[in-house]
C-alpha cells in the first residue's frame, strides 16, 4: 500500500504538513512526515495487544518505526490505580527515525488513571482521546482528581475527544450474546479501529489476527472484529474528528529488500537459531523464566524443527548448568536470564571459563538491584559481567544497539564463542527486548560460517613416540583448545573446575602452571578479533559521545539535532565491550572531551577511565525509561560549550 504525498512545508515543531485535501468529499486529510502515539490503560485493558496490532499494520504500511511499551510488574496490578496504569508508545514516520520519540502527539486514555500518569508528558496542543465513561466520581478519587479534569478547564490546553468508548462498544456489540462484562473487553478494539481509521493504517492485518487468535471462539472473534469496525466507523462519521492524518510510507529510509517489524528478544532467538543452523550445531537452551528475557525461551520453544531444544529448569544454577552441558556434549549452548540470574549463574560462567567451552549467556538488563524493577530497562550490569565471578575469569562481551540489531549481535556472539572456545556475554536490556523496528530479512548467503572442526583423534606425540589427545594442546592463532564430544574413542579427558595442566588438563596445584593457565585465558580473550570502532565525524568535532547497547537510538537523535543546530560533535558506538575494539585508545585520546551516556551510574565510563587514563564524563539515568532525544542533546550541547 503506498500513498503519494506532494512537497510538503516543514514546521518549526519539525512535524511535516502538506495540503490538505477531501477525497471524494469526505473528511479533511492532513499529511504528516512522523507522529507520536501513546495508549494508556490499566493492565487488563488491552494496551499492549492495542499497540503490538497499530505497530503491525504501520510496519507492513511501510513506514519506519519505533516503539516502547511500558507495564507494570505485577501481573495484575489494582484496576484504576497509577501503579497499574500499561502504556505503549509508537512513534513513525516517512523518513528514518531512531527512538520512541520524547513527548506524544497522541494519548489514548482509557480512565484517569491513565490520564493523570501521562498528562505530564504531552505538548500543548497534543491531541487527547478519553473513554469518558471510566471518568466516574470513585475513579476520579482514586487517583487524587478533586474535580473530573474533562469538566474544570484543565485541559484547555489540549486538543480533547471525550469519547465514550465503553458504552459505544456495547451498543455495537448488543446482538451478540455477550454479557455486558464480555462487551466491555473489547473496548481496545473500538479504540484501535478509530485510531488506524485516524490514520489511515490497514485494517487487513488486523482482521486477520483476531481470527486466528479466537478461532476456537468465533462469538469472541466475530465482537472483537465488530468493535474494531465500529470504531473505524465512528471516526468516519461522527462530527468531533473533522480531520484525520496520513503519514506517507519511509520509501528512501530502508535499503532494497523484505522487511518485518521485529522485538529484540524476537530477533535474538531468530538470531540464535540463524547461529546454530550456520554453525550445523544442535541449538540447545538452558533457562528459567525471568522479565524480561522469558519471551526467547517462549520463541525458541517453538522451533524443534530447527532441532532447537528448550529446557525450562528449575531453577537458574540448573538451567545454566544444563546448558554447560550440553556445550560439552557438541551443541551451541544457551542461557537467558536477567541481572538477578546473573548472579545466580555466575560459578557456572566461572566453570566454563575453566573448561573452556562456548556458552552464550544471554543477558537482557533490567532494574535491580535485587529483584528491583522487573519490566523496566538499565544498563547495570556491565561491570557485574564483567567482572562479576571469583578469580579471574574473563568473559567476551557484546551488546546490540537496537531491537533488530540483536540478530547481528546473536550471530557474533556465537561466533566468538566458537572460535575462541570461552562463554560469551550478550548484554541486551528491557528497552530493546520488547521496543521494535523494522527488519531487514538477511539472505542466507550474507550469513557468517560458523562450522567448527571437532576434535577427532591424537594430536600430541608423547617423548616415546605415543600419541594422546591433549584437551588442552591450543591453537596458535585463537588459543583455542579442541572441542571433543563425550564418546570419540580415544579424546577421554578429565573433566572439572579445578585448574588444569597446560595441554594435559591434569589437575594441577603448580603455582606456575596456574600463573600461566591465568595469562593464558587472559590473551585469549585479549587476542579475540573485533572490528575497529567506527566513528562518525564529519566536522573534525571538539568532543566526542560514546555509547554502548540501547543508548544507540536516542544518542544518535540527539547528535542529529545538535548538528541540524550548527553544533560540531562526534559520535561512536561500542558493540564490543570485552575485548575493545583496538583502535578505542586512539580514539577517545583524539578528542578534547569524551561523553558517555549510560542507563546507569557510569560503568563504561569507569571502564574507559581506568583502562585508558582519559577523564570522560558521564552523563546517566536510571529512572527504569530510556533517554529521551531532547534531553541528550541539551546534555551535550552543555558539555560542548563548557
Amino acid at each position: 500500500m503506498t500513498s503519494q504525498v506532494s512537497s510538503p512545508a516543514e514546521q518549526a515543531d519539525g512535524t511535516v504538513v502538506g495540503e490538505q485535501r477531501k477525497p471524494g468529499g469526505a473528511k479533511d486529510v492532513q499529511r504528516l512526515d512522523r507522529v507520536i502515539i501513546r495508549f494508556a490503560g490499566d493492565s487488563g485493558d488491552g494496551m499492549q495487544l492495542t499497540g503490538d496490532r497499530f505497530t503491525s499494520e504501520t510496519a507492513s504500511f511501510g513506514n519506519d518505526l519505533s516503539t516502547l511499551p511500558n507495564f507494570p510488574a505485577e501481573i495484575r496490578a489494582p484496576a484504576g490505580t497509577l501503579p497499574g496504569v500499561s502504556s505503549f508508545q509508537l512513534h513513525f514516520a516517512d523518513h528514518d527515525i531512531l527512538t520512541p520519540g520524547d513527548a506524544p502527539n497522541v494519548l489514548v486514555a482509557m480512565n484517569p488513571a491513565a490520564l493523570k500518569a501521562n498528562i505530564g508528558d504531552l505538548p500543548r496542543g497534543a491531541e487527547i482521546i478519553v473513554n469518558t465513561d471510566e471518568f466516574t466520581k470513585r475513579a476520579l478519587q482514586k487517583v487524587g482528581y478533586p474535580a473530573s479534569p474533562l469538566e474544570d478547564g484543565s485541559l484547555d490546553g489540549y486538543n480533547l475527544h471525550p469519547v465514550p468508548l465503553t458504552t459505544l462498544t456495547v451498543e455495537a456489540l448488543k446482538e451478540f450474546d455477550l454479557s455486558r462484562k464480555e462487551a466491555e473487553r473489547s473496548k481496545n478494539m473500538f479504540a484501535l479501529g478509530l485510531l488506524s481509521w485516524m490514520y489511515h493504517r490497514p485494517t487487513e492485518g488486523t482482521e486477520k489476527f483476531l481470527k486466528s487468535k479466537f478461532a476456537k471462539k468465533p462469538e469472541i472473534m466475530a465482537a472483537n472484529i465488530a468493535a474494531f469496525r465500529a470504531g473505524w466507523n465512528f471516526g468516519e462519521t461522527t462530527e468531533d474528528f473533522a480531520v484525520s492524518y496520513e503519514v506517507a510510507p519511509a520509501a528512501k529510509a530502508f535499503p532494497v529488500g523484505t522487511y518485518r517489524n521485529i522485538s529484540g528478544n524476537l530477533a535474538l532467538a531468530y538470531g540464535l537459531v540463524s547461529a546454530s543452523q550456520q554453525a550445523d550445531l544442535p541449538l540447545f537452551l538452558g533457562s528459567y523464566p525471568i522479565t524480561p528475557a522469558s519471551d526467547i525461551l517462549h520463541e525458541l520453544s517453538k522451533h524443534k524443527n530447527f532441532g532447537v531444544r528448550t529446557f525450562q529448569a528449575e531453577d537458574e544454577i540448573a538451567g545454566i548448568g544444563a546448558a554447560l552441558g550440553a556445550a560439552f556434549g557438541g551443541s551451541l549452548a544457551v542461557t537467558t536470564t536477567s541481572g538477578p540470574g546473573v548472579a545466580l549463574k555466575s560459578e557456572t560462567i566461572g566453570l566454563a571459563v575453566s573448561l573452556e567451552l562456548p556458552l552464550l549467556v544471554v543477558d537482557i538488563q533490567r532494574g535491580g538491584p535485587s529483584t528491583g524493577l522487573p519490566t523496566k530497562t538499565e544498563q547495570a550490569d556491565l561491570l557485574q559481567a564483567m567482572f562479576g565471578r571469583n578469580g579471574e575469569a574473563p568473559v567476551p562481551i557484546v551488546a546490540p544497539k537496537t531491537p533488530a540489531d540483536c540478530f547481528d549481535a546473536a550471530l557474533e556472539a556465537a561466533r566468538i564463542a566458537l572460535t575462541y572456545r570461552t562463554p560469551v556475554f550478550l548484554l541486551s536490556d528491557g528497552y530493546l527486548a520488547n521496543g521494535s523496528e523494522p527488519w531487514r530479512i538477511p539472505d542466507l548467503d550474507e550469513l557468517p560460517d560458523l562450522r567448527v572442526q571437532f576434535a577427532s583423534g591424537p594430536n600430541h606425540t608423547l617423548e616415546d613416540g605415543t600419541e594422546v589427545f591433549w584437551p588442552y594442546q591450543r591453537d596458535p592463532q585463537t588459543l583455542a583448545r579442541p572441542w571433543a564430544i563425550p564418546g570419540t574413542p580415544g579424546l577421554e579427558h578429565r573433566i572439572g573446575g579445578i585448574e588444569k595442566q597446560d595441554g594435559t588438563g591434569n589437575i594441577s596445584y603448580d603455582p606456575a602452571n596456574h600463573d600461566f593457565m591465568v595469562r593464558t585465558r587472559q590473551a585469549k580473550i585479549d587476542g579475540i578479533q573485533v572490528p575497529d570502532l567506527e566513528v562518525d565525524d564529519p566536522h573534525e568535532a571538539k568532543t566526542l559521545v560514546l555509547g554502548w547497547g540501547s543508548t544507540y537510538g536516542p544518542i544518535t537523535a540527539a547528535v542529529r539535532r545538535l548538528r541540524a543546530a550548527g553544533e560540531s560533535i562526534a559520535q561512536a558506538h561500542l558493540r564490543h565491550l570485552n575485548p575493545f575494539p583496538r583502535n578505542l585508545e586512539a580514539v577517545v585520546k583524539s578528542y578534547d572531551k569524551v561523553v558517555i551516556p549510560e542507563m546507569n551510574l557510569g560503568q563504561l565510563a569507569t571502564l574507559i577511565r581506568a583502562k585508558y587514563l582519559v577523564d570522560a564524563h558521564s552523563y546517566n539515568q536510571v529512572n527504569g525509561m530510556p533517554f529521551k532525544a531532547e534531553q541528550l542533546a541539551a546534555a551535550l550541547k552543555e558539555a560542548i560549550d563548557d
